[in-house]
């Protein structure tokens, strides 16, 4: 909801340290796929009950997450950059309620379900529409740079993480705020749905 008010703020913070990486040689699969193993290092400090650990890690993660777009557009973007971005990032967001689920299965479990299964809603409906946007040439004018066609929503980047950080900094409070997170995940699915009725319409083509 509010990922594309914060994309300026967000590179011009970045685009010292991409310039700085970049000049050194480091690439920005590299880094990518460096956030992501850190990142999911979450998990098995969340099963532990080491949430601050975790917490450490998840911004990590999201830190690389900035520079390694960052690094990309001065270095020039790929299809395998693009790609390995949004894979990975998916996998790193269901690894969070996983880590909790093992942590407490009997308070847990059916929360981080619950959130897992609004998660596949978000996911599926975002990559099913940037598929058909690719294939009619859409262009996205909130994230003209992006390496695929991104839709926004209620429920986008920042809001999961502010999400998780609520998670660690208040791990008893995981049932309640995972069950309602999937209910506004469940209205950004939708909301989806609805948009991909209208713009891919076979009459609007």
């Amino acid at each position: 909801m509010i990922d594309a008010r914060l994309l300026h703020l967000q590179r011009r913070l970045t685009l010292p340290v991409a310039q700085a990486l970049h000049h050194r040689g480091v690439r920005a699969d590299h880094i990518t796929l460096t956030g992501f193993l850190i990142g999911m290092a979450a998990l098995p400090a969340l099963a532990l009950g080491q949430f601050a650990v975790a917490l450490v890690l998840i911004v990590i993660n999201r830190i690389c997450d900035g520079l390694d777009g960052a690094v990309a557009r001065i270095a020039g973007p790929t299809d395998r950059g693009a790609f390995l971005d949004i894979a990975l990032d998916f996998l790193f967001y269901a690894s969070i309620p996983v880590g909790f689920a093992l942590y407490d299965p009997i308070s847990n479990a059916l929360p981080a379900t619950i959130l897992l299964a609004a998660f596949i809603g978000t996911g599926a409906s975002f990559l099913a529409y940037a598929v058909i946007a690719a294939k009619r040439g859409m262009q996205s004018t909130d994230y003209p740079q992006k390496g695929f066609f991104y839709l926004g929503g209620l429920t986008e980047g920042a809001e999961t993480i502010a999400l998780f950080v609520a998670f660690c900094l208040f791990p008893k409070a995981f049932p309640l705020l995972a069950v309602v997170f999937a209910a506004a995940c469940a209205i950004t699915t939708l909301t989806r749905v609805m948009a991909a009725w209208v713009a891919f319409d076979p009459k609007s083509k």
